[in-house]
Order: structure tokens, then sequence, then C-alpha cells
């Protein structure tokens, strides 16, 4: 774990370089906009080691799977968000010198990155070998009002010289990704121009055939009065520049702004790409840098008006929440249902920057509670606009009838993850699907979703659940064997109790829902029903056979449900047993070992216990927390925040409390040594939950939403937000009670501690309380 971000209630600061804490920090001050995204590299050049990293959602590449035994079933490759062109470019030389921090002594760097207006602040003074000394200060965002946007300010000041300053802003699609199984260039040029009004390059991504088209125009001042001396240009079939001289007297300012439009052929078609970047690039730059800052600051201002948690009494915890929630709106906007959230989002390449069941289980319940009810709606579109190539998914795998397997990992409903024991294997995924239509529905009440597009992919996951299990004559049950759950330290088990009880709960939700249709829409059940061949009768007769005949498996000596058949066979020891030097166990141990020890990688039986809880009692909850907790290492991002959850549940602050920093600050303090590679976007939607779930106890019960919070004894107060049914609720916990602000017009019920309570509109209420901590 490291330690060298200060902390801020605001911003993320770093002062002092470290060249081996880089491409940490690439990751750590990474910006995005729902669109596109870029890692924190410098704009001059570096020839240290660094990542670079330009990012535009939607644009992949099917990179060829790479194995060496192909099984049947395999993807023929692994989608990949590719690093895209490289717009931020700016080449510097001082009299002759390339300004480059990796060649020069260094004072004062600082690098921030303020969440509230989100803008990246970067300054340094950089002494090059000759002598000569300047002063840099760089300002970067990517506009969430103007979503095609990039804009750089960048001032230079000589300190001790006067001299001359050449500036060579440059665009470059000539870039590679890191991770390519096989070296592969992944574009190819399409058109490149350079003049003094627009430079542009159009560049095409083989395969795919995705066009991104980026154009920059630019402006330089000295002293604060607007510069026109000659440019130079060059063209080259993927890079082009622009070159310009100042002589600079000491002590003076030099400040070049570069306006740059990043734009693709998934919103505009590619004849018209040109004209509509040049078009919208001479927009920016008459607005200026200045005011498209101030309606982009105003823009994340409205956002954190919806969205902010405060923490009093913890700045750490403070700084980590608002990092979580910046990133995840740096991620996703939710107004384009073709997008959907990369485990890395826009800051690294593992991954591949595609999409994953956590998005269901760990970002969408941040998104139902805090943004407009279409943005979760978007989320789950996504995926009924891939349920025909789920459908043939699971075909490829043995399946017929319409039955569906959603992908591990996709882009565009294609199954692209080739290690068999997760392709194969890892199936609960596809009940973190049907769970979040549920969750949605549940939240929102908008109920006529399941008609226009619910029913039907749960109908295509309960016959996927249907044909998966198999009559055990030995135990005269239904069972599903050769799985791997969310604990991926176990491949290949049998009767894994998640597993099976998200199937379960699915066959049954999918039940419910006929039902519910018949009684409130049965023309478009109808429809449903032909649309997908359902043989109603015979079909739920078979799901409510498996629903009563299925095998759980649970120790009843212990009190505990089974991870698997055999775990009870494992020598069964606490993770505090582990040497330090041994952890991550992955790192350090080979599979073999692994998977015959009882380290848990993340929540498994607990992930199931956390979605279905209204099923257990507290005692079941806190036996099974006391059981599996100690064998977990958490050496996944996704682990923390469903055991802080789970131990606010059952009354154990100090451990909620540590799991909530864990996940809080997973990529700030680089917990688990792999935060140079990309943040964790997908389990800081699971940090967000440790608070409103966790410690506030926010959950819905009776069409209501219902709180049972607690407060942790490191905080003072907190307080956050909510939306839930075009409501708008501000909470306060604090030392003395509740607070409950309906912040809209119409009246809400809500629950607070086992008691309903009716907070008008525009009201506010207060429970007078003693929180136990």
């Amino acid at each position: 774990m490291k330690n060298y971000i200060l902390h801020d209630e605001w911003s993320i600061i770093e002062e002092g370089f470290v060249a081996e804490y880089n491409r940490i920090s690439e990751s750590i001050f990474s910006i995005g906009n729902g669109h596109m995204g870029q890692r924190a590299n410098f704009e001059e050049h570096y020839s240290g080691d660094s990542m670079q990293g330009s990012y535009v959602a939607g644009v992949y590449y099917p990179d060829k799977t790479r194995v060496g035994w192909w099984k049947n079933g395999y993807p023929e490759y692994f989608a990949k968000i590719l690093n895209a062109p490289n717009w931020i470019g700016i080449d510097i030389h001082i009299d002759g010198e390339q300004l480059d921090l990796a060649n020069c002594s260094i004072n004062n760097f600082r690098r921030e990155l303020n969440m509230r207006d989100g803008l990246l602040v970067r300054s340094f003074e950089a002494t090059t070998a000759s002598g000569k000394t300047v002063q840099v200060i760089s300002k970067r965002f990517v506009s969430i009002v103007s979503t095609d946007a990039g804009l750089i300010q960048y001032d230079i000041k000589p300190l001790n010289f006067s001299g001359e300053i050449k500036v060579t802003p440059y665009l470059n699609a000539e870039v590679t990704n890191e991770d390519s199984n096989y070296d592969e260039i992944f574009w190819k040029p399409v058109k490149s121009s350079a003049s003094a009004d627009v430079s542009l390059v159009i560049s095409e991504t083989k395969k795919t055939e995705f066009h991104v088209a980026v154009a920059m125009k630019h402006r330089h001042y000295l002293d604060g009065l607007e510069d026109n001396c000659l440019v130079a240009f060059v063209e080259e079939p993927m890079q082009v520049s622009n070159s310009f001289a100042v002589r600079v007297s000491e002590g003076q300012t030099l400040t070049f702004e570069k306006y740059v439009i990043v734009e693709n052929s998934m919103n505009v078609a590619k004849p018209e790409l040109e004209q509509v970047v040049t078009g919208r690039v001479n927009e920016l730059a008459n607005t200026g840098f200045t005011a498209a800052l101030e309606a982009h600051s105003s823009a994340w201002h409205a956002k954190w008006e919806e969205s902010d948690i405060v923490i009093e009494g913890d700045v750490a915890a403070q700084q980590a929440i608002r990092f979580n929630i910046f990133q995840l709106y740096q991620t996703y906007t939710g107004d384009d249902a073709r997008l959907n959230i990369g485990p890395k989002g826009f800051t690294g390449e593992k991954y591949g920057g595609v999409t994953y069941w956590d998005t269901e289980a760990y970002c969408l319940p941040f998104y139902l509670r805090t943004a407009d009810q279409s943005v979760s709606r978007n989320l789950l579109v996504y995926r009924h606009n891939h349920l025909q190539k789920a459908i043939e998914n699971a075909e490829k795998l043995g399946f017929k009838n319409g039955a569906a397997l959603y992908p591990m990992v996709t882009i565009n409903g294609e199954e692209c993850h080739n290690e068999w024991e997760i392709t194969f294997e890892e199936i609960h995924r596809n009940g973190a699907i049907a769970f979040a239509i549920f969750n949605y529905v549940r939240y929102t009440g908008d109920a006529a979703y399941l008609a226009e597009y619910g029913l039907e992919v749960l109908i295509a996951i309960s016959r996927f659940w249907a044909q998966r299990v198999n009559w055990s004559e030995a135990r005269n049950k239904y069972v599903m064997l050769g799985v791997t759950g969310p604990n991926e330290y176990e491949n290949n088990i049998n009767n894994n109790w998640y597993t099976s009880t998200l199937a379960l709960w699915t066959l049954e939700y999918t039940l419910e829902v006929i039902a519910e249709l018949k009684n409130s829409n049965a023309g478009r059940l109808q429809e449903i029903i032909e649309l997908t061949s359902f043989d109603e009768v015979s079909e739920t007769d078979q799901w409510r056979h498996i629903l009563e005949n299925m095998y759980l498996g649970k120790d009843e000596e212990k009190g505990v449900f089974l991870q698997q058949d055999n775990f009870l066979d494992k020598q069964l020891l606490p993770a505090s047993t582990l040497p330090t030097d041994q952890r991550p166990i992955h790192e350090h141990w080979s599979w073999d070992r692994i998977l015959r020890s009882c380290f848990i990688k993340q929540a498994d039986v607990l992930q199931g216990i956390y979605m279905f809880e209204d099923q257990f009692d507290q005692a079941t909850i806190q036996r099974n927390f006391d059981f599996y907790e100690p064998m977990t290492v958490h050496e996944s991002s996704l682990s923390a925040c469903i055991h802080s959850i789970l131990a606010s549940k059952i009354g154990r602050p100090d451990k909620a409390y540590e799991m909530y920093l864990r996940t809080a600050r997973l990529d700030l303090d680089d917990y688990n040594n792999d935060t140079d590679d990309g943040l964790h976007i997908t389990s800081m939607g699971g940090t967000w939950m440790t608070i409103v779930e966790g410690f506030a106890g926010l959950r819905m019960k009776d069409d209501h939403p219902s709180l049972k919070p607690t407060l942790p004894s490191q905080w003072q107060a907190y307080e956050f937000r909510i939306v839930f049914r075009g409501a708008k609720l501000d909470i306060r916990v604090d030392q003395q009670g509740v607070n409950i602000s309906n912040m809209s017009d119409k009246d809400v019920t809500v629950e607070l501690y086992d008691a309903v309570i009716l907070i008008p509109a525009n009201q506010k209420m207060r429970q007078e309380l003693v929180l136990s901590h």
C-alpha cells in the first residue's frame, strides 16, 4: 500500500515527482466525460516510464484470441477499447533543448485533480541540462457539456534566462496498445491535414472500421496579449503538427491554448466527420478556454448537487468517496444505451474496457439512486439489445430453445473471454442481470419495463438455468455441476451455493412477472409468448419442479451454506495466517495451490446473502459472515464493499469501517499494487453502496425506502442524497440523530428504524436518536 496522495476534501493532490509512481498517478489523475477519456500523461514529451492512454467510448478492436489449447465454444477474439489518437501532445523546446521531465531536475512539482470543477492542474519548475529553468502550469479538462471536446491551457515562464521557446502541438494516430496479443497496430490512416485554421487527423480501426476524427486549433499569448507569429505545418499519414517559436524574456509568460474535438463514426456518418469536427473546433475556440471551463465546472457542480456524499471528521474517507463518485460519472453518463461501463473505464487498458457483470451488481445501484431514471434504464436496455447475441452464445455451448447465456466479457453482445473456467463456468453473471431488472423495477416502480424489455430477457435466462441443472439420482435432487462462483480461487466446482440460489431466484421471479403481466398487460404477454416461442405450460411446470427439488448445500452443524460441495474438505485457515510476503497469493502461489486452499478471493456465499438478505434471519447472516470472512483475502476489488455492508448489517462497525476504507481508497493508496494499469471503476459503485446501503442501511421495503442508519465512530456526521421515483431526499446522520429533507414537490413515505413516516413535500423531519457506533 502506498500513501503519497495528500488528503483533501475536494482534490486529489500529488506533491513532488516520483518517477516510479508515474503510472499510478497517470491512472489516478485520469479525466473523462462518459464518451472519451484520457490518462494523466504529460502534454510535453516524457521519455520515462509511462502508459499512453486516450480512449473513445464504443470504439473497439477484436484482438485475436491467443490460447494454447483451443476448445469448442471459445470466442474468436478479445474485444478491447483501443488506445485512440493522442490529442494532448505538445512538444516544448527551450533554446533547442527538449523539455522532458525524465532528463530535467524538477522542483515544486504539484499535480491536482480538482473534483468539484472537473479540472486537472499540473505545475512544476524544470531545469534543463544547460541550466535553464522554466515554470510550467498546465490545465486540462474534457468537457461534460460538449462531450467531444478536450481543452488544454499551458503556461511556460523562463525564470533565469531569456530565449526562444518553440511550441509544437500535434495529433498522433500512430498509437499502440501495450496489451496487444500479437503486437498489432490497430489503426490505419484515412486523412490528415494541417493548416493555419484547423489541423486534422482521421484514422480507421482495422477490422471494425470505426472512423475517429480529431481536429485541433490553438492560440497563444505573451503576457496575456495574443501573439501571431509564423507557424510551420507538418503533415504525415497518421500525424499532424504545427510549430511556432517565440522570443520570451525572463519573467514573461507564454500561454498556449489547445482546442480539440474528438468524434467518431458511431455518432456521425463517415463522409460528414471532417466537416463536423472542423465546425465544432472552430466553435470551441471561439468560446475560449475560460468560458468553456466555466460551463464545464457549472455542470460538475450540478452533478455534485445530485450525488455528493459529505463526511465530517474524516478527511481521508471524504476524499475517497468523492473520488469514487467522480470517476463513476467520468466513466458513464447514461445518455447512450449503446455504451456501458468497463472495469477500468477510461483509465487503462486492462480488461479491455468492455462490459462485465460488475455493471449490474455494483454500478446499477449507484445510478439508480443518484441519477435520472433513464440512466439506469439504459444500462438494462443495453443488455436487452444484446439478447439475441446472448442466445447465440448459449447455442455455441449446446443450449437450445432460446436459452441465453450473457457473456462474461463483451462489447457487442458476443463473448470474448477465453479462459475456460470463466467463459464456460462463471455463469452467475446471468443471474446478476436478472436481479438488476428486479432491482430497477422495485426501486423505480417502472413496471412497464418488464413488458417492454424485461420479460424477454428473464425468459431467456430462465431457460438457460433450466437446461444448466441436471437430475441427480444419487441425491434425488437437481444439481448444478462444473461451475465457478464469484470466488475465482475455486474452479470447476459442483453446487456453488450462490450460483444455484441465484438460478432458483431467477426462475421464481420470472414466474412472478408472467403472472403479473397476465393481470396487467395480457396482450403484451401474448406477444412475448409468440416472439419467444414460449411453451408456458410445459416450461413453467419444469421451472416449478426445479424450484421444489433443487439441492442447496448446507452444513447443519456449523449452520452455514456450503460454498461448494467439498469446501469443508479443505484445511480451513484464517487469512491472517498468511505471511505478508505471500500476499496477494495470486502473485506468489501456483494456481494449483490456490485452488486447493480455503482462501476466498471475494464474497461468494456472502454475495448471495447480501442480495437476498430478506430470506435470512440475523443469526444466519452472522454465522455465515463469521465463517467465510476470515478466510477471505479480498484480492478482488469487488470484495470489500459487500463485506462492509454485511458488517454494518450485523453490528460489526470496526469491520465495516475497515472494509469501507479498503474499497474507498483501493486505488488512491494502491492497496493491491495494480493501480498503475487503471482504476477499479466498477468497484467504486460498491464503495458508494457501503455508505448508503451499509452505514445508512438503505433498503426497499413495502414499496418505499427504508433506513437504519449507524454512524462510524471515526465520523462526526455524514450526509447524502438519493432520488426516489421523482422525489429527492437529503439524509443527514449525526451524533444526535437523523435528518431527512424532502426536496421535492411530492410527499414521500420513508421507513426509519421500522417506523413508517410520511414526509410532506418540501418538508424536513428529524428523529432524535442516540446512534450506536
